[in-house]
């Protein structure tokens, strides 16, 4: 078991392309009888994804890939247990959001985390911010500056399952339902806790209407 946690801690997942023609079902049942061959396919088909979804949640480089190999191994020694109840990618980014989540509440203290940068479906609240350009002048460089820190910090004082569930909705464009199957939860939940961080981010940036 020990093995596959030095060849994940030298692997940095490179947009490998899916195995053409790969029967995963087969992968799986091979990977949960030992085959670490079988094993390692499958972590080529999803690495690049799992790759992304750590860096979207911690937004450190560094920290994305040592999440990515803890996720791995997580997924390498609970295998055996994967029942094909839902789709294995289901479940694979459910453990890896909860690796996650768990990596930042284990911090000691929090780190200012950077606001996201704007993609299509922004929550229509942020869009209602002033747009200031950074190049117009001094004042409106710093204005700027300001707005982002100050996002920052908002978003910083959600507790992570909030603001993960924020982000996901507005800045991947996920559907409440997709949100509650990677997190383990239901929809309803997913959608209580977005409401909770967006009356959050209101309190929090209402000055900058």
């Amino acid at each position: 078991m020990d093995g596959i946690c030095l060849e994940l801690a030298g692997k940095v997942p490179v947009g490998s392309a899916r195995l053409a023609g790969v029967d995963e079902r087969a992968l799986i049942r091979r990977a949960q009888g030992g085959d670490r061959a079988a094993f390692d396919d499958l972590v080529r088909l999803y690495d690049r994804n799992v790759l992304r979804i750590a860096l979207q949640i911690v937004r450190s480089p560094d920290e994305a890939q040592d999440l990515y190999q803890e996720a791995f191994l997580k997924v390498y020694r609970s295998l055996s247990r994967f029942r094909f109840e839902a789709r294995f990618s289901t479940w694979l980014y459910r453990v890896v959001t909860n690796v996650c989540l768990d990596h930042l509440r284990r911090r000691n203290t929090r780190k200012e985390i950077q606001a996201p940068m704007q993609a299509e479906g922004e929550p229509e609240y942020f869009q209602s911010i002033a747009d200031e350009s950074p190049t117009v002048n001094p004042e409106q460089t710093l204005r700027a500056q300001e707005i982002g820190q100050r996002i920052g910090r908002a978003l910083a004082r959600l507790n992570p399952r909030e603001r993960v569930v924020f982000e996901m909705r507005h800045y991947q464009g996920l559907k409440l339902r997709a949100i509650g199957d990677l997190l383990g939860t239901s929809e309803e939940t997913a959608k209580n806790c977005l409401f909770r961080a967006t009356q959050k981010l209101r309190v929090e940036l209402s000055e900058l209407v």
